[in-house]
């Protein structure tokens, strides 16, 4: 158990400051802050929606290419931290149901943390899924909170297209990108309910076979996981309308509405 807190403790400070230095290389040093990564997309924002054509210049592409080398990266240490974290958190049950006194409630604590940390988990997993589906979609927030200057004005271009129904080939990737990053998401939340539905049954199954301690663990869980799917179904949804009604979400979004 020692191990897989050590392993746990070193992968949450992996998934904070190693992306940066897994998505980069020689050409992308200025991109590793976040400052400096949402300036330089920004400007090449700029640049982009004034050539007026659909696919990126070189250094667009260079960014959108780091951002998705870096979602790659994010989600993969975002995958391990939660295998480790739900084998933590089975083994600091199970060690619960045996033990008394003070150690079974610092136990129950850790037991509560872990599947604290093991949700937080997958929402980051998902989270790194779809930026890695349209991760230019996904640096589209970046454009706000900047300084006035160009990039206003490419702004309110983007929304007198949007307000009068025009399209333009950089309009219809950012449209294209904004579609399949709520899509993806709607398809992965959809995928995690399936399985949080079928761990429910299962938790109920076995409360009925369990006595004692195990019992209200188990019940406890029984009632944890549904209501998370819950919560989940909710964000499907809202995602599921905003693909196939992307242009109101849009509006909202290029009004500073994200």
């Amino acid at each position: 158990m020692k191990r897989f807190s050590v392993l746990a403790a070193a992968l949450i400070v992996a998934f904070v400051v190693a992306p940066g230095m897994l998505a980069g290389n020689g050409a992308t040093a200025d991109l590793r802050s976040e400052r400096g990564l949402a300036g330089t997309f920004r400007g090449e924002f700029v640049t982009y929606w004034g050539s007026g054509e659909r696919s990126f210049e070189p250094g667009m592409q260079r960014v959108v290419d780091y951002w998705f080398r870096y979602h790659i990266a994010k989600g993969v240490l975002a995958g391990a931290l939660l295998v480790a974290l739900v084998v933590l958190g089975v083994m600091v049950w199970r060690a619960f149901l045996r033990a008394r006194g003070l150690r079974a409630a610092g136990l129950a604590a850790g037991g509560v943390l872990s599947t604290a940390l093991a949700v937080v988990s997958l929402a980051a997993v998902m989270a790194n899924i779809h930026g890695t589906a349209a991760p230019f979609g996904s640096l589209l927030p970046m454009l706000f909170g900047a300084p006035a200057g160009p990039l206003d004005d490419t702004l309110g271009q983007i929304r007198q297209q949007l307000a009068a129904g025009q399209q333009s080939p950089p309009l219809d990737v950012i449209t294209g990108d904004y579609v399949l990053f709520h899509a993806v998401m709607a398809v992965e939340g959809a995928i995690v309910i399936a399985g949080l539905v079928v761990l429910a049954v299962l938790l109920w199954r076995w409360f009925i076979k369990a006595e004692g301690r195990t019992r209200r663990v188990l019940a406890g869980y029984g009632v944890f996981v549904p209501v998370l799917s819950l919560a989940l179904a909710v964000v499907v949804v809202a995602n599921t309308t905003t693909a196939a009604h992307p242009l109101p979400g849009l509006e909202g979004f290029f009004a500073g509405g994200w």
